[in-house]
């Protein structure tokens, strides 16, 4: 249901003088410029400026791009660091539902779920939003796994005890809600929200280098649907390897109008209409340098997108839990062949969940409008434990409805801004798929870095450049563990499996000298995304010198025996070792003990309930 709900909010403009980042308070002149009345809509269509003028130039102390968590979070850090500023925020989408409407929230399988850590939490607390948060989410203190070999009956058990807070868990537009009604009760006055536009930058030095220079668009359609499922919105986008990953949902040469901001922030997602824009800005730029040039100039803005190689599809899943299930856990299984893997976080505090059926691209049941008979088959077949909770009717709606996409790897750099006064930040900076709970938390986590950044500067300029030290590099290091975490067949176990297997090892053998795995180090507050790059690295290293000692060591012992047994037995050391061939028999345990994590599709799952059954903290 989609709500026409019209808020009348000014706009005032602003003249910069010297601006100054400093705690004190910030002086601004307001010019003479005439105000404007802007509607913040659910339906964008509702909201008609008549009376202004279509290449009328409007001004705004700072602008935000995207009104998703992030840019939401920027625009109220924003209000509280510059009370005596404006900030306007551009969105593609409606307004958000209110985050306690149950006629909307009931339907749990439409709106997809993120899990909020240390880092989401931290954040949101530092603004004074958690409580609001939390008070609309459910906390996960747990996992119950079945592993392929498992029965329907013999799930595994694991609560988390070594998690600095507890995942908290609801969905991404229920977040969005939250925030947009923190906004509009604490800042409405100084933060100017704007559903349904779109903002293109034309100018990124303009004035002097004195302000960005936009074009603000309204979007064709308002419908809302897009909010149900974000990453099915961004399918399309999704398998372009090109640079306009941005659907075409405004019309850019009609019913538009300029602005012009003195900082721009770029938190649009995977839409990244003003990434786009600087990478073409860039591009151009680059182009027109001869080589010398191009060896002293500022590396040119990219966005490194990868190929999915282990690409795959899902649909939600509504899910009743039985009253003997505990609603505050991670539910999950898999087959064998890896064709099926499944997931459910809870969606409320009352049992209901919304479970995630992976499946390959390509499968039988990765599209829309399967067989429904087939597909409880499958399901009985292959996940029992979750079919017998499923009716008849949630399954056909199951087989009916299209697939959802997982987004690409993908990370800018080498920096994250352009000129002086434009900076990108959250997934348009950093996109990973959601298996770690990494891309909502390092998005909110970003904010925290930019203010800290200001804190530190005592010019917009400085700030922004020192906002793009900090976080590039985290950018590029995040997108690169996360991608290590997804590869798929034997890749995978030489970036992920066998990794995860010598940590366990290592650092129960030796806790003051190696690191945990590198799951459990992302979970940590106080490291960096590069800080865990290299303590891996440097683990990593350790790990191989103890290795190749150790068998350098146990091939002289092994030479040094079969020489002694030769000189024993009257026989040569060829005979000896021949006989020692019945080692094999160890080789062969061992390789079947090995064969679980060297399979095709082995997931993470799999791995972490393998390597932690001797760690004390799950029950059966």
């Amino acid at each position: 249901m989609i709500y026409s709900i019209l808020l009348l909010l000014p706009l005032t403009t602003h003249a910069f003088s010297t601006v100054s980042l400093n705690a004190a308070p910030i002086r601004t002149r307001v010019s003479s410029y005439p105000l404007t009345r802007l509607r913040v809509v659910a339906d964008p269509t509702v909201a008609q400026q008549s009376s202004v003028s279509l290449e009328e130039e409007r001004k705004t102390d700072s602008l935000v791009v995207g009104a998703g968590p992030a840019g939401l979070l920027t625009a109220i850090m924003l209000a509280r660091k510059f009370p005596d500023q404006k900030v306007t925020v551009f969105d593609r989408l409606d307004s958000p539902p209110s985050p306690t409407d149950d006629a909307i929230w009931s339907d749990v399988a439409k709106f997809y779920l993120i899990g909020l850590g240390s880092r989401g939490q931290n954040a949101l607390k530092h603004y004074g939003v958690w409580d609001e948060v939390e008070a609309v989410a459910t906390a996960v203190v747990g996992r119950k796994d079945w592993s392929p070999e498992s029965g329907a009956e013999d799930g595994v058990e694991r609560i988390f005890t070594d998690r600095p807070v507890m995942t908290q868990v609801l969905p991404r537009d229920k977040l969005v809600g939250v925030l947009h009604k923190h906004v509009l009760d604490n800042y409405s006055d100084r933060i100017e929200l704007n559903y349904g536009y779109e903002v293109k930058p034309l100018d990124f030095a303009a004035n002097g280098k004195t302000a960005v220079k936009l074009r603000v668009s309204k979007c064709k359609t308002g419908s809302g649907e897009d909010r149900q499922n974000p990453t099915s919105v961004a399918a399309a986008a999704s398998q372009q390897q090109h640079v306009d990953e941005s659907s075409d949902l405004c019309d850019v040469d009609t019913d538009s109008f300029l602005m012009t901001s003195n900082l721009v922030i770029a938190a649009d997602g995977t839409a990244r209409t003003v990434a786009n824009e600087m990478e073409k800005n860039d591009r151009v730029r680059w182009g027109q340098l001869n080589v010398l040039q191009k060896l002293f100039s500022e590396k040119p803005f990219k966005v490194r997108r990868y190929v999915d190689d282990n690409r795959r599809v899902y649909k939600t899943v509504p899910m009743k839990i039985p009253s003997d299930w505990r609603p505050d856990l991670n539910y999950s299984a898999r087959t064998k062949n890896g064709r099926i893997n499944y997931d459910a976080l809870p969606a409320d505090r009352k049992g209901n969940y919304c479970g995630v059926l992976l499946v390959k691209e390509g499968d039988e049941f990765a599209a829309s409008d399967t067989d429904p008979v087939k597909f409880r088959a499958l399901l009985d077949e292959s996940l029992p434990q979750f079919s017998k909770l499923l009716d008849d009717e949630t399954v056909a709606a199951i087989a009916k409805k299209p697939v959802s996409f997982l987004p690409s790897f993908r990370y800018a750099g080498p920096r994250l801004h352009q000129g002086e006064r434009t900076l990108i930040l959250g997934d348009c900076a950093h996109t990973v798929k959601p298996y770690f709970g990494l891309g909502a938390n390092s998005a909110l986590e970003d904010v925290k870095i930019l203010e800290d950044s200001m804190d530190e500067s005592k010019t917009i300029p400085e700030a922004v450049l020192l906002f793009s030290k900090k976080r590039a590099k985290e950018s590029k290091s995040l997108v690169k563990l996360s991608r290590e975490l997804d590869r798929p067949g034997k890749l995978g176990f030489l970036t992920f499996i066998l990794p995860l297997i010598l940590d366990s090892i290592f650092h129960k053998m030796l806790p003051k000298v190696f690191a945990p795995n590198t799951i459990s180090m992302l979970q940590k507050d106080g490291i960096t995304f590069s800080g865990v790059r290299r303590r891996k690295r440097l683990d990593r290293a350790i790990q191989l010198i103890l290795i190749g000692s150790g068998m350098s060591a146990a091939f002289s012992g092994a030479k040094a025996f079969v020489n002694a047994i030769a000189k024993i037995t009257g026989r040569n050391s060829t005979s000896v070792s021949f006989a020692m061939a019945s080692m094999f028999v160890l080789v062969t345990v061992v390789r079947k003990n090995m064969s679980f994590f060297t399979r095709n599709n082995v997931s993470p799952a799999d791995v972490l309930t393998k390597t932690t059954s001797d760690q004390g903290d799950r029950s059966s």
